[in-house]
């Protein structure tokens, strides 16, 4: 089987509707994908409705915005958890929150160098969609500022320009631990991502481990070779699930469905732990 966990649609920083993901997940030869949007679920229903039409299996998902005491941003997917789950639901909604706020302020001081609106952001956002640093991006490809998402992330909306202003995210170990309360199953997204900024040291997997992590996303193409090598090790060692993704974004990243894949044995895995929300 071609199993893809990690995908984004235009819920949150993607750029395809759930279900036209689906459908480029079918078409990609994919078995089973997962949509795994930023701190939504609010595309599960009509991804589930396109991968019952095109035959291949849906993994329910979410990635969970964290942050570290220090400032380091974190990511934790989340599978098959219950998204009615109170305090999982509250911890999301208030991290959604703090990120629109977030995209106003960075907006607001963007404006004084750039032609760019908060009106104008607002065309290039779904409706329910998570708003973030993409939306933003869009608006100023649209304007002619940059060419890319890229770009705009290299050259704009970087935490060391001027416009940066942070925003909260629960700490990591407390959303695994919201997340295994909710009856799914939290995996480390990309643990070793340098390219994006720092990232956590062992204390930090450790208290996430204790918290009750239950795997690390080895195979990203943002993890270096040398460092798939510790991470497989951590697993190892902590008894942890291993998996495979793309990332995928639609065209708002260069990453392609199905560039790393996680195997069956770790799905069916994945499905027996989580007590939240069945696979379909």
């Amino acid at each position: 089987m071609r199993i893809d966990l990690h995908t984004h649609s235009n819920v949150s920083d993607g750029t395809e509707d759930p279900d036209v993901l689906i459908a480029s997940a079918a078409a990609a030869g994919l078995d089973a994908v997962a949509l795994t949007d930023h701190d939504s679920t609010a595309g599960w229903e009509r991804a589930a409705a396109a991968a019952a039409a095109h035959g291949i299996t849906f993994v329910p998902g979410m990635e969970v915005s964290c942050r570290t005491d220090t400032g380091i941003s974190v990511h934790v997917l989340s599978y098959l958890h219950d998204p009615e789950h109170a305090g999982l639901r509250e911890e999301i909604a208030k991290s959604r929150t703090a990120r629109l706020t977030r995209a106003r302020r960075m907006v607001e001081l963007m404006s004084a160098d750039f032609p760019i609106t908060w009106d104008l952001v607002e065309e290039h956002v779904t409706e329910g969609a998570t708003v973030g640093r993409p939306h933003i991006a869009d608006a100023l490809i649209a304007l002619g500022i940059v060419s890319t998402r890229s770009e705009a992330f290299e050259r704009v909306l970087t935490a060391r320009s001027p416009y940066w202003v942070s925003h909260y995210a629960p700490h990591p170990a407390e959303a695994v631990s919201l997340i295994r309360e909710a009856g799914g199953v939290p995996v480390f997204a990309h643990p070793s991502a340098f390219n994006r900024g720092a990232v956590v040291g062992g204390a930090v997997i450790d208290e996430m481990i204790d918290a009750g992590l239950l795997g690390l996303e080895i195979d990203h193409r943002d993890n270096p070779e040398d460092a798939r090598v510790e991470l497989r090790r951590i697993a190892r060692d902590n008894g942890l699930l291993v998996t495979g993704s793309s990332d995928y974004h639609g065209s708002g990243k260069p990453n392609l469905l199905g560039e790393n894949v996680t195997s069956g044995q770790v799905l069916e895995a994945i499905v027996s732990l989580a007590t939240g929300t069945p696979i379909s």
